[in-house]
Order: C-alpha cells, then structure tokens, then sequence
C-alpha cells in the first residue's frame, strides 16, 4: 500500500486500462503531441486485458491500483455493454454487473486511500464519440459506433480505424483533433456523467482526462 503522503513524482505517471486499440494509439499520440508541443510530461501506460470481461478489466484496475500510479483510468465503451444487456435471455445483465463494479470500486474509495485516484471513463457508445464532440455538441444518443463513425466522416473525411490512420506521420489523429480540443472538453462537460438511471444517454467522459489535477493547468480555458 502507497504511503500517506507520498511526494509527488516529477514526471507524474498514469495507468489505463482499456479494451481496445483504439484507446491506446490515441493516447499514445496525445502523449507524443503534447510534450513536443507544450512540454508536457507525462507517463502513460494503457493496457490491455489478455482478457476483456469487464471483470477482467476491474481486477487490473485494482491491480494498478495498488501499484505506484498516480492515477489510474479505466475506459469504457458503453456499446457493447448495452447491445449485450438489450440482448440478454436473464435480468443477470452486462449493464448490471458493470454497475455493481463501479459500486465496488465507489466503496473500495471509502476504505482504502489507494482507490482515491481511480477514475473511470465511460463512453456511450465509443471513444469516437469524443472524437464527435471535438466538432458536433448535438449530444445525440448514437446507438452504436457505425452511427457515430457515419457522423464522424462528415468532419473526418477519410477516418478509419487503424493504426496506420491514428498514427500518421505529421498528421494523426491527434493533431487532426487539437485545434477543436476545448470544444470536446466543453461539449462532454454539457452533456453529464453516466447517469445509471437513464445510461442510454449518449455521453462521454474523456473531458476528466484533460481535467485531472495533473494536467487541468494546461487545458483549463
């Protein structure tokens, strides 16, 4: 367990844990951009899940927890969550048993200080919808990701989702984004967190990103 009062690091140091790629090469061009650009320094290590249930990913949130982090993010895509849930042949849900775990996570913050800097991010339905809001602030409900991404193109002619695109040279997905990044900030704060009681909203919470104590200096308008 961290020690109370932990000197902070120089170089702060954030854990993410994600069920896909895409996450991972946004973050890695946000990484690489603002530190050339503003000279922001800052760790990032997304990971993974050699498994992604959702309790998979709970475990390695836990897990980075305890580590030497100081603050560990776990991003969410809502849309498969939903689809399973609309799905499912029992109350026993996907919606249900990722509430319960951000109860958990909720009382685990109460009882042990090393849960105090972890934030999760939910995105209803994907992370394209951030890159939406950068451009759209409609606040539109999307049921999936084809519907964000059918939007998306009117303002990203040629997005796709590679690697290749994300990470072009002079040119990837986070420089394409950047001059629009206070209007995403702006439009996700307007839209709210996930609400468990209406958690069909379409909503993004990638603003907490940009608006932690460690990095809101730099982003705050």
């Amino acid at each position: 367990m961290r020690k109370t009062g932990k000197a902070k690091k120089e170089i702060p140091t954030f854990a993410f844990v994600v069920d896909g790629e895409t996450e991972i090469w946004y973050l890695q061009m946000f990484k690489k951009n603002e530190q050339k650009d503003r000279n922001i320094r800052i760790n990032i290590q997304p990971e993974i899940p050699q498994k992604k249930t959702l309790k998979d990913q709970f475990d390695l949130v836990c897990k980075q927890a305890k580590s030497e982090y100081d603050r560990v993010f776990w991003i969410v895509d809502l849309d498969v969550i939903l689809k399973e849930t609309r799905e499912a042949k029992s109350t026993d849900t996907a919606l249900k048993s990722f509430i319960a775990l951000i109860r958990d996570l909720d009382f685990k913050k109460k009882k042990d200080e090393d849960f105090m800097n972890v934030n999760v991010i939910v995105n209803n339905p994907c992370l394209e919808y951030w890159f939406l809001l950068h451009f759209d602030a409609s606040g539109k409900t999307y049921r999936n990701c084809d519907e964000v991404t059918v939007k998306l193109k009117r303002y990203l002619q040629d997005y796709e989702k590679s690697e290749r695109y994300f990470k072009k040279k002079d040119n990837d997905i986070y420089i394409r984004l950047k001059p629009y990044l206070n209007n995403a900030i702006n439009n996700a704060k307007a839209l709210g967190g996930f609400d468990k009681e209406n958690p069909e909203k379409g909503m993004c919470e990638m603003d907490a990103l940009f608006l932690c104590d460690e990095l809101k200096q730099y982003f705050q308008e």
